[in-house]
């Protein structure tokens, strides 16, 4: 099954699990377990001192975790990934596996706003600098790099500008210096493989489109195996110096021998991270996620084909100032949609709401179908006003680096009928056009 290529299959037959080996069923077992029987000492010892592997504890891997993880690793073209207790999480794992102290990383400016304060302020009180480059020019990253330059970090597809990021150019930069580019995907699967292009590591919140449901937190991160970590030894040093706190293990050259595949980065985020910070995904969680999994190529095509049909409607209204979308930027940017998303161009949409603040709210506070969550990615339709939530611990020159004006709507279009979504943006809109009380006395 592993040799399946098209993500409606993978879905549902990724990671070559076929049914339980002691029970055969055929759907996913929940393994509410925190720990593993071991066979004898020499077996114990052997595990903990990875000249084997398998289960030791569920803080650092399970069952039920391993089918998700080998799934997604397959939904994005990599060879393995390792499932954490939410996004946020992965964000600062996929950091934090090749930075330490000292050290820096260059990220895109058009990030979430939680992950700007992670990398701002966070990850600067542990000696961790993170320099931000505007991704309208690639070239501004290779601007930023120096002798202590670990990784490039993006979203594919950022709320709010939706500018789709040029991962190959900047991969391609990243790559004359050994430096990884990390590419949080939560937006964009199935429609977007940035491994393709060059990425090294994929980051995913699982909360999002590949849960679907909005019922459970998790998130992941996928090793590519297309990035030499040994390369260059002193860009990357948690790679090639030895780790004392296993045996001086040198992460880059042991990993390959012990398992033939080129997972150093998952095994040592594994092993090293979460084995000392925990941050784990509960099985349970997992088991949620796998029924979300199986349906999201097919959920997908309806987000996106929902998500056009609204974006011509909210084009032609006369309470909209502005539509934000991936297709509708002008110029190399508005190419990259073109260049980077196949099969559609995602859920999200922005909108400037005729009107400023006051209109924004009205706006939101007239919707009847749509939720008014904090989240995106779900099956149902949903809608926020980030200056005042996501993105409100950000200082206004932030916000405004973010693509966040005062009056920007974010939608997350859902899997609804396209009609029925149509008519509650309508009828809101017509609300949000009309004076107020106070304005009118």
């Amino acid at each position: 099954m592993s040799k399946n290529k098209h993500p409606e299959t993978i879905a549902l037959h990724g990671g070559d699990y076929r049914s339980d080996p002691a029970t055969t069923a055929v759907a996913v077992p929940l393994y509410r377990t925190t720990s593993y029987q071991f066979n004898d000492t020499d077996h114990a010892a052997n595990l903990f001192a990875l000249k084997e592997f398998g289960n030791i504890y569920t803080r650092i891997m399970n069952p039920t975790n391993d089918v998700l993880e080998k799934r997604v690793a397959a939904l994005e073209g990599g060879l393995a990934a390792v499932t954490v207790g939410s996004g946020q999480a992965a964000s600062t794992f996929a950091i934090m596996n090749v930075c330490q102290s000292g050290d820096n990383f260059v990220s895109s400016t058009d990030l979430y706003g939680g992950t700007v304060n992670l990398f701002t302020h966070t990850l600067k009180k542990l000696g961790i600098e993170c320099r931000y480059a505007d991704p309208s020019d690639p070239s501004n990253f290779e601007k930023l790099i120096d002798d202590r330059t670990r990784c490039f970090y993006a979203e594919t597809l950022p709320n709010p500008y939706l500018r789709v990021f040029p991962i190959k150019e900047v991969s391609d930069i990243g790559r004359k210096y050994s430096i990884p580019l990390i590419m949080d995907n939560t937006a964009a699967p199935v429609i977007c493989k940035p491994l393709e292009h060059g990425a090294a590591v994929v980051v995913h919140s699982l909360t999002k489109f590949i849960g679907g449901h909005g019922t459970v937190i998790g998130g992941c991160l996928v090793d590519g195996g297309n990035f030499d970590w040994t390369k260059d030894p002193k860009r990357q040093p948690l790679f090639n110096e030895p780790d004392a706190s296993y045996g001086g293990a040198q992460w880059g050259v042991v990993v390959p021998q012990l398992t033939g595949a080129n997972v150093s980065y998952a095994v040592r985020s594994r092993v090293v991270l979460l084995r000392d910070l925990g941050a784990p995904l509960a099985p349970d969680n997992a088991w949620g996620i796998i029924q979300g999994l199986e349906t999201v190529p097919l959920r997908m095509k309806q987000h996106c084909s929902n998500a056009e049909k609204a974006v011509a409607f909210l084009q032609k209204h006369k309470n909209v100032e502005r539509v934000i979308y991936p297709t509708l930027h002008k110029g190399e940017i508005g190419e990259r949609s073109k260049k980077y998303m196949k099969g559609g161009n995602g859920a999200l949409i922005g909108i400037e709401v005729k009107g400023g603040v006051e209109a924004g709210k009205k706006f939101i506070e007239s919707l009847k179908m749509f939720y008014h969550v904090a989240n995106i990615g779900d099956a149902r339709s949903l809608a926020i006003h980030p200056a005042t939530t996501t993105h409100s611990q950000l200082t206004e020159e932030e916000l405004l680096a973010a693509g966040v004006t005062p009056g920007y709507v974010r939608l997350s279009i859902g899997i609804e009928h396209s009609d029925d979504i149509i008519a509650d943006l309508d009828q809101a809109l017509g609300a949000s056009g009309k004076p107020s009380l106070k304005a009118v006395s």
